[in-house]
């Protein structure tokens, strides 16, 4: 079949929408009609050339939709079923998702590659060559085919355009502070950086209980919209951070600091680390260039003070049972994701999108088909 999809043809070049050829999904695949996607700065960082990748390239991670085929083999899905994409596929039966730790499933090695789990080939072709996928996804696209791995089902009455947020931003940061920062009742926690992600850690602080909830983030118009997540308290620098906790928690300083600014660089890490009090959680989530191998850090500062560094891979979640944990968290008014849609778009204003959010315009943008 002949659908639509943004493709980059090589980096810091603009997403290009044009008629791609869509096959058939193969054995353990299914055939899904997009209805939203999230615009994710990961998506950012496969087009300004921080992460390398191969052309031709369809971009988008954070999906909802509709399957209208399905593969030789699958038998959990159906035409008709909602899904939510989770960016990690989920095998249910390796090593790592045997033991509660489906967010780094064998299954993500492919997702470097960009081609089908399955058979390690292309059904996407932009222009007579095999195109590549974002985290095997490709959701940039009004239809795609994708391993049943990486499908979620989810209830009929959920929004899809809605539910497409918790394929990524969402779920990251909620598990950031939840799942890794292990933020409990009274605590006093930190959010470096107020995107999708950040957002998600705000909310997932606040519900676990957080006294406080401080937001760092320059841009005065996400500073803003922090309170409305939970945020208490907001301040455009790490070095304002410091001031304030100290007077809010009369120096013991924050449980956790949750990083989830739009680049992670080695030079983060010193301020965070700086704001938490002895056995604190650091909580690392930011995307950085693969070819940054050092970090600032006092060792003493992270011995004496028994303080610790931990990594967060999709907020060490389990897609299949936090996506619909959450969503049913959504529908009964305790997670926010009307409201963290600042404004949508369509397929051809994909550009449009990307640039406000380099402008720090929106929390999330969602793209609608």
């Amino acid at each position: 079949m002949r659908t639509r999809a943004a493709v980059l043809w090589g980096p810091d070049q603009p997403w290009s929408v044009e008629e791609i050829e869509l096959d058939e999904p193969r054995t353990g695949e299914v055939l899904v009609r997009l209805v939203a996607t999230g615009l994710c700065h990961s998506d950012e960082h496969m087009r300004d050339g921080t992460n390398t990748i191969q052309y031709p390239f369809i971009g988008g991670h954070e999906g909802a939709g509709v399957v209208e085929r399905v593969g030789p083999g699958v038998v959990d899905l159906a035409p008709g079923d909602n899904v939510v994409f989770s960016f990690i596929p989920a095998c249910g039966r390796c090593r790592p998702c045997a033991n509660g730790m489906s967010s780094v499933c064998d299954m993500g090695m492919h997702l470097g590659v960009g081609l089908q789990i399955s058979d390690g080939t292309s059904r996407h072709r932009a222009r007579g060559k095999d195109a590549r996928l974002m985290c095997v996804l490709g959701t940039f696209a009004e239809h795609t085919v994708v391993n049943e791995a990486s499908c979620v089902k989810i209830t009929p009455d959920v929004p899809l355009d809605k539910a497409a947020l918790v394929g990524c931003g969402v779920t990251t940061g909620w598990g950031s502070s939840v799942n890794v920062g292990e933020v409990k009742a009274g605590d006093s926690v930190v959010v470096l950086g107020m995107g999708g992600v950040g957002c998600g850690a705000v909310q997932g602080a606040a519900q676990a209980g957080a006294r406080h909830v401080v937001v760092v983030d320059p841009s005065e118009f996400k500073r803003g919209e922090a309170k409305r997540f939970g945020a208490t308290h907001t301040v455009d620098s790490a070095e304002k951070a410091y001031a304030l906790l100290q007077e809010l928690t009369w120096g013991a300083m924050a449980d956790a600091v949750v990083i989830t600014v739009d680049k992670m660089t080695g030079a983060h890490l010193a301020p965070a680390m700086s704001l938490l009090g002895k056995g604190g959680i650091c909580v690392q989530v930011a995307v950085s260039d693969p070819k940054e191998m050092t970090a600032d850090i006092s060792l003493i500062d992270l011995a004496s003070m028994r303080k610790s560094i931990r990594g967060s891979w999709y907020g060490n979640a389990n897609p299949r049972a936090d996506i619909p944990r959450l969503l049913r968290m959504y529908m009964d008014g305790k997670v926010m994701l009307d409201e963290m849609i600042t404004k949508r778009y369509t397929l051809d204003q994909i550009n449009d999108g990307f640039e406000d959010m380099r402008q720090a315009s929106i929390i999330r943008g969602v793209i609608n088909f």
